[in-house]
């Protein structure tokens, strides 16, 4: 072989090896941002999955809770008339008096939950503070029976200074009874 040849041969190995390396340097360089981009993608997914798990601890009580004191499925107007049965009950028995025509059935949206339905009842009720508060609010609102006094409006009573009137509208959660 001749010097030429020898020459041309060792510059088209060397151009030849060159690209071969920017050949493997850009599958290397799209290789390397493929690995990245899926290890970024598994490190959001690992902390995704460690929120998941701790909100699902902050919430694992309030679904054992929930499993042991929901109600049976009833139906609307069955809770209707317990409700209100109840606040008169507990009204009486903690020497409230309930005013004349007070009673009032508050419409509900039954679509406004998936798996619990509500009654809402408001009343006005005459007493003292001390009667309202501990007995007939405490009686009332019980979270194991779903229930709650959501709305309270405070009056001094006119007629006597020693009593409050109280309108309260009390709302009680079910389970609908599926048809």
């Amino acid at each position: 072989m001749s010097p030429r040849e020898k020459n041309l041969l060792l510059i088209f190995g060397t151009a030849g090896f060159i690209i071969l390396n920017v050949f493997v340097f850009k599958l290397y360089s799209k290789k390397r941002t493929e690995i990245t981009a899926n290890r970024i993608m598994a490190e959001q997914a690992l902390d995704q999955a460690h929120i998941i798990s701790e909100s699902r601890d902050e919430v694992l009580d309030d679904v054992e809770w929930l499993a042991k004191h929901e109600p049976a499925p009833a139906a609307y107007q069955d809770i209707q008339s317990s409700l209100q049965q109840l606040i008169e009950r507990e009204a009486q028995i903690a020497g409230l008096t309930i005013k004349p025509n007070s009673q009032k059935l508050l419409p509900t949206d039954q679509t406004d939950g998936n798996h619990y339905h509500r009654v809402k009842v408001q009343v006005t009720v005459t007493g003292t503070e001390k009667a309202l508060f501990d007995a007939w609010l405490g009686r009332l609102n019980n979270p194991e029976q779903f229930r709650a006094a959501t709305n309270l409006l405070l009056k001094p009573d006119n007629t006597d200074d020693t009593k409050i009137d109280c309108t309260a509208v009390i709302e009680q959660w079910f389970v609908p009874i599926i048809q």
